[in-house]
Parts: structure tokens; C-alpha cells; sequence
């Protein structure tokens, strides 16, 4: 029986020597999501989002960075989100108004560390 093999492929977004700490974090449909999505949280309902400098829900503060691609999310969806780490602010995915300045500034005194 042939073997296949695949080959990975690391994309350098957990930097450090410390691994990253990850929660399980229900995250919003409707929502796109890529690995290194920077998400907000949602004041009224608890549910994570990409994080836009211009909502006003709550989801505009920085909070979380997305552990997986999980595409385009038809339903809320439980998923694993970076809470704690060292990561590259430019293997980051930044929502619409967010820059890498604002970003870290806004993660500024919290356990995720951004070099």
C-alpha cells in the first residue's frame, strides 16, 4: 500500500521559547477566521469576533488571537483562541482600523506578549 506524506510548514506566528496557552471561546457567525486573527469579545452575548477599531460592542479591544483557520463560520462556534504567549505582531491578522501600534497597545499589561 503506498504511504503519502505531507509536509508542514510552521508559520512562525508563537515566538518565544514559552508555549502559548489556548481556552476554548465561542466565536460568532457570520465571522471569517484565519490563524492569527486578532478577536474581541462582544460586551452583550460573550461571543468572540474579528476585532474592528470601529465597533462599538465591545469587540473593538483587543483580547484574543485565533488559534486555527476555521473560514467563513455559518453558527456560533466553539474554538480554541491564544489567551497567553509571545507572538509576532506581523503574523498577525488585523480587523479593519487596527494597526500593529494599536494593537499592542491595547494588549499592553495582559499575558499576551507581542514582538
Amino acid at each position: 500500500m503506498p504511504q503519502s506524506s505531507e509536509t508542514w510548514t510552521p508559520d512562525d506566528l508563537i515566538a518565544g521559547s514559552y508555549p502559548a496557552e489556548n481556552q476554548s471561546e465561542v466565536i460568532a457567525s457570520g465571522e471569517t477566521i484565519v490563524r492569527g486573527s486578532v478577536l474581541g469579545r462582544v460586551t452583550a452575548s460573550g461571543k468572540l469576533k474579528v476585532s474592528l477599531s470601529a465597533a462599538n460592542d465591545g469587540s473593538q479591544t483587543p483580547r484574543f488571537i485565533a488559534a486555527y483557520d476555521l473560514g467563513v463560520l455559518s453558527a456560533d462556534t466553539e474554538a480554541q483562541v491564544y489567551k497567553a504567549g509571545t507572538f509576532r505582531v506581523s503574523k498577525l491578522t488585523l480587523g479593519t482600523g487596527h494597526t500593529a501600534a494599536s494593537v499592542r497597545a491595547a494588549l499592553d499589561g495582559t499575558p499576551i506578549i507581542l514582538v
